[in-house]
C-alpha cells in the first residue's frame, strides 16, 4: 500500500490506463495511509472515507471502458478547508462556523478536479480563517511536521503540505494569501506553487481580496503541472479570474534553464537570513548556473512592504469579523481579534495609499523581469520551529511578518512564485527556495523548478527514518 501512495499522478494514469492498477485500490491505499498517520501529524479536519470509495469505483469502471472523465480521473486528491466542497463542511478552522447548514458548493478548483474524475478524500487543516503562518486553530488543534513533531509544518496550508510530505493523498489544493503555501511547503520539505493571480479561480472572494491564490502542493513538479492543467481556468463566479490560456503545463516541462538570466537575491538587502539556510540556498542556486543559466546576484530594489501588506491583511481581518455576530466573534482566536482590530482603525485615505504603494511595487517588479526572467531566494530565512507558537523564537519581539520576509511580497504583486526543496540542515530539517517569474510566466517556473529536482530529486518522509510509525 506505501509503495502506491509514493506514485505521481502520472505513474497512476498511466497504471489505469494499463489495468495494472485501479483507482478503488490507489484510493484505499491513500485511505489506508491516513488512518495510520493522521492522528500523529493531525493533516485532516475530515475525512469522507465512503464517498471517496464509492468515487473511486465509478472512476474505475470508466477506465476497463476506456471512457476517463478527464486529465486526473482517479487521481485522490485533498482540499483545504478553507475551500468550499460540496457535501463536506468548510469550517475553515474556526469554531464560529456552524457545520450543519446546507454545503451544495465546490469552489472552482475542486469543481475543476471533480469534473475531471478525481476523487475527493477530505478536507486538510488551515489556522483559522488562514490568518497565521502556522496551522493549528481553535477547532481542529495543532497540525504536527512529518519530520519532527514537535515542530510545525507552517501555515495556514500546513495540513495539505503534511499530507503531500507523507502521501495522504496525490494531488493537494491549498491557499496562498501571504506564502501560505510556500511557507510549509519549505518546512515539511514538498512542492508548493501559487499561480498568478486569477489563473486559478476562487471563490468566494477571500476577505484579504485580490492577495488571496489557490495554490498547489505536491510531491513533483509534474504533478504540479498535471494540477494546473486541471484547474487553471476561469469560472464565472470568480469576477477576477484570468481568460484561458489554453496552455498545457506539462509541454516543455523539461525544458532546462539554459540561457534563462535568473537574479539570485540572499536576503532582498534587508532580511536575515540562518547561516545554514542560506549556505543551502545558495548551493542550489550554483545548480542554476552549472545547468546554464546566467546567475546573477542581484537584489530586486525594493524597500520592506511589510507595512503595505499589513495595511490589506489587517482590514481584510476586519471586514472579515464584521460579519459574524458577537458571539462567534467571541469564539475566535485571540490574535485574529487583535489583528481586526487594527484593521478598523485603518483609514480609506490609508488602505488607498497603500494600493498605491502596492502598484508602484508591481511596476518596479515589472521592470526587475525585463532584465531577468528568474527570481530566486530562500523561501524562509528559518526551518521549522516548535508547535505552539506563532513565530520562531528568535523572532518572538520582532513584527509578525519578518520571519517570512521572501512570501508576501509576491503576493502583493501577483506574480507566480514556487517553493522548491533543496535540503537539509544538519538536524535534519528541509529547506526550500523560491522561484519566481513576470505575472502571467506560470510555465517558466515549472521549468526551472523541473530543472532543479531532475538533478537533485526532492526526498519525502516516508522514505527516511522517522519515528512516525512507533
Amino acid at each position: 500500500m506505501s509503495e502506491i501512495t509514493d506514485l505521481s499522478a502520472s505513474q497512476l494514469l498511466s497504471l489505469y490506463r494499463d489495468r495494472q492498477l485501479s483507482p478503488v485500490e490507489a484510493t484505499k491505499a491513500a485511505l489506508e495511509r491516513i488512518n495510520t498517520y493522521n492522528s500523529l501529524v493531525n493533516a485532516f479536519a475530515i475525512v469522507d472515507e465512503k464517498t471517496a470509495l464509492a468515487e473511486a469505483s465509478a472512476s474505475e469502471v470508466r477506465w476497463l471502458n476506456n471512457n476517463p472523465l478527464g486529465l486526473v480521473d482517479g487521481i485522490p486528491f485533498t482540499a483545504k478547508d478553507l475551500l468550499l466542497t460540496k457535501g463536506l463542511p468548510t469550517r475553515r478552522g474556526s469554531k464560529a462556523i456552524n457545520a450543519n447548514q446546507a454545503w451544495e458548493e465546490d469552489a472552482p478548483a475542486v469543481a475543476r478536479l471533480r469534473e475531471q474524475g478525481a476523487i475527493l478524500l477530505g478536507k486538510t487543516t488551515t489556522s483559522e480563517f488562514g490568518w497565521k503562518g502556522v496551522t493549528d486553530s481553535p477547532l481542529t488543534g495543532i497540525t504536527r511536521n512529518p519530520w519532527n513533531t514537535e515542530l510545525t509544518p507552517g501555515g495556514s496550508s500546513g495540513g495539505a503540505a503534511v499530507a503531500a510530505a507523507l502521501g495522504l493523498g496525490t494531488l493537494h489544493l491549498g491557499t496562498d494569501g501571504g506564502g501560505s503555501s510556500r511557507t510549509p511547503a519549505a518546512l515539511t520539505g514538498v512542492f508548493g506553487f501559487k499561480p498568478t493571480f486569477g489563473r486559478v479561480a476562487g471563490y468566494p472572494s477571500a476577505h484579504t481580496g485580490t492577495l488571496f491564490h489557490i495554490g498547489v502542493l505536491v510531491r513533483t513538479v509534474s504533478d504540479a503541472a498535471i494540477t494546473l492543467n486541471a484547474i487553471a481556468h476561469p469560472d464565472v463566479r470568480d469576477w477576477y479570474a484570468l481568460p484561458d490560456a489554453q496552455q498545457d503545463y506539462t509541454v516543455n516541462l523539461d525544458r532546462g534553464v539554459a540561457g534563462l538570466r535568473i537574479a539570485y537575491s540572499p536576503n532582498f538587502g534587508y532580511a536575515d537570513v540562518e547561516p545554514e539556510v542560506a549556505a543551502l540556498v545558495k548551493a542550489a542556486v550554483d545548480v542554476f548556473a552549472k545547468l546554464g543559466a546566467v546567475v546573477e546576484e542581484v537584489d530586486p530594489g525594493f524597500a520592506n512592504p511589510r507595512s503595505i501588506f499589513q495595511t490589506f491583511w489587517k482590514a481584510g481581518a476586519a471586514k472579515l469579523l464584521r460579519g459574524f455576530s458577537p458571539e462567534q466573534q467571541a469564539v475566535i482566536e485571540e490574535g485574529l481579534q487583535a489583528n481586526a482590530k487594527e484593521g478598523d482603525r485603518i483609514t480609506l485615505a490609508e488602505y488607498l495609499s497603500a494600493q498605491d504603494a502596492r502598484e508602484a511595487l508591481g511596476r518596479h517588479l515589472q521592470r526587475f523581469h525585463q532584465n531577468y526572467d528568474l527570481l530566486i531566494t530562500p523561501t524562509l530565512p528559518v526551518v521549522a520551529f516548535p508547535i505552539g507558537q506563532n513565530r520562531p523564537q528568535s523572532y518572538i519581539d520582532h513584527p509578525e511578518r519578518d520571519w517570512s520576509p521572501f512570501s508576501y511580497p509576491f503576493n502583493l504583486t501577483q506574480q507566480p512564485a514556487a517553493s522548491v526543496p533543496c535540503g537539509f540542515t544538519k538536524n535534519g530539517l528541509p529547506v526550500g527556495i523560491q522561484i519566481v517569474a513576470a505575472k502571467y510566466r506560470d510555465l517558466l517556473v515549472l521549468q526551472a523548478a523541473k530543472a532543479y529536482e531532475t538533478v537533485s530529486p526532492f526526498i519525502m518522509p516516508s522514505e527516511v527514518n522517522t519515528n512516525l510509525s512507533q
